[in-house]
């Protein structure tokens, strides 16, 4: 076995490849939970995940190819559909992290349940070769996720937390808004 497969058993990564594969449970159930559990479930799991990413030791590809991916586009959008009408009005938000802004002075909208579909994507496909347990398949399936984490899906994830955050806590605001407009009209 090669030096660099041994990062595959690191504490890190074990503890990664279980908040990953929690995430991915998390999403492929979501469809029965009403949009208040799913937001606040959300907000805490993504977190872990970011923290969990983050603390990766480096990793690099030890074989030729890329390993084989499993989320196919029926797959992916099946999730994705499932997730916006859990989300339902909550699902849009504003970005104002991608690389397009510079050139738009038009806000870019974009939706969480088509980030988290993209999040879930690339973990899916990560745990996937993952439990197939052959080392160097392992190893570089951690490295394409790694980097798929630091290019991407990192900062989707933030982008998405904030999204969510706004979500969760200016709902209330909205109705509490609205009781006290009911409260003036009596």
């Amino acid at each position: 076995m090669k030096k660099e497969s041994q990062v595959i058993f690191d504490r890190n990564v074990v503890e990664f490849v279980t908040v990953a594969a929690e995430f991915c449970k998390f999403l492929e159930q979501a469809e029965t939970m009403k949009r208040d559990t799913f937001i606040d479930t959300s907000l805490k799991i993504l977190p872990l995940l970011y923290l969990k990413a983050a603390m990766l030791p480096e990793t690099e590809m030890i074989g030729d190819e890329a390993p084989e991916n499993y989320v196919t586009e029926e797959t992916y959008e099946v999730l994705r559909i499932n997730l916006a009408d859990i989300l339902a009005d909550k699902d849009d938000y504003l970005d104002v992290f991608l690389q397009d802004m510079v050139y738009s002075d038009q806000p870019i909208k974009k939706n969480i349940s088509e980030d988290l579909a993209d999040i879930y994507q690339s973990l899916k496909d990560f745990i996937f070769v993952f439990q197939l347990g052959l080392n160097e398949t392992m190893n570089d399936s951690l490295a394409i996720c790694q980097e798929q984490f630091k290019e991407y899906w990192g900062q989707t994830l933030v982008n998405t937390l904030r999204a969510l955050h706004d979500a969760k806590y200016h709902q209330a605001d909205d109705e509490a808004e609205e009781d006290s407009f009911d409260e003036k009209d009596e």
